[in-house]
């Protein structure tokens, strides 16, 4: 996707820079920014999450918020401290605000299970088809979790792009790493690992779902991700064999315990079958 960085301010595709006046702490030390960190809006829509940050009652900004249908709204340049981490900490600094660009992403965040729909905090219910049910990274039990579109996630990733080459980042961080126990974004339906790992470990020109580079040596632990749209997940390895649960969506993390003709062994919340066809290795 082609964007651009000019004066701190973005351009490109469905961008559109909307000045938010005193949401803001200054200028950047010299050197910085130099991490990126990753939320969810927890928002009912791209407009009133925008509509909140601007809000002049509202202690909290971001630079960037990112649509579930690709549309951009930058309220803070980039060499601007904005208000999005809070309360923070990360290997010996603390309120990241002071180091980080914030990135905002149209989603609902966790969901509660009422009957067969899924509600948001708020009260309005989510589409069956939106949502993921996965482990959160600080918790041990699976739970639902609105997913996020392929093309917030391919947005997101040319965005961390950009920013590194411009800003020479070397951290990107979800909000749930600098405040666990208090905040819970970017959540598991976001591939974080995976955009880490093409940005800051691998090959910068990946795209997320693609191979990674084969690994030097063999790991102890073998993962992957589902690469199609939904891939079933079933209690042994056969077409015909039940499934075990609800497929599981697409950027879903497996550890990967055996392979046999043509399946994969994978362990996600339980442990299932799945077709390797499906899977890409990522460690």
């Amino acid at each position: 996707m082609s964007y651009k960085i000019a004066k701190h301010i973005l351009s490109g595709p469905d961008v559109e820079y909307i000045v938010t006046n005193g949401k803001d702490s200054g200028l950047f030390a010299e050197g910085l920014p130099d991490t990126i960190v990753i939320h969810y809006t927890a928002g009912a829509s791209l407009e009133s999450s925008v509509d909140t940050l601007r809000d002049p009652e509202v202690q909290a900004s971001a630079h960037i918020v990112v649509g579930r249908d690709g549309r951009i709204k930058q309220l803070i340049p980039f060499n601007k401290i904005a208000w999005h981490a809070g309360v923070s900490e990360w290997e010996g600094r603390t309120y990241l605000n002071r180091y980080a660009i914030g990135i905002e992403i149209d989603n609902a965040g966790r969901l509660n299970k009422v009957g067969d729909q899924y509600q948001a905090w708020w009260g309005g219910f989510i589409p069956a088809d939106e949502v993921f049910q996965g482990v959160h990274r600080n918790e041990s039990e699976p739970s639902f979790w609105q997913a996020y579109t392929e093309k917030q996630i391919s947005i997101v990733l040319s965005l961390c792009r950009l920013l590194k080459s411009t800003y020479n980042i070397d951290l990107i961080l979800g909000h749930e790493e600098i405040a666990p126990g208090r905040k819970t974004d970017p959540g598991p339906a976001f591939p974080l690992d995976k955009l880490r790992q093409l940005l800051l470990e691998s090959r910068g020109d990946a795209d997320i779902g693609t191979e990674a580079p084969e690994p030097k040596t063999t790991p102890t632990v073998v993962t992957g991700i589902v690469s199609a749209n939904s891939l079933n997940f079933r209690v042994a390895p056969s077409l015909s064999a039940p499934l075990k649960s609800e497929p599981l969506p697409q950027f879903t993390q497996l550890e990967i315990i055996s392979e046999e003709n043509g399946w994969y062994k994978v362990k996600v919340c339980e442990i299932g079958w799945v077709k390797k066809d499906y899977v890409s290795i990522t460690s």
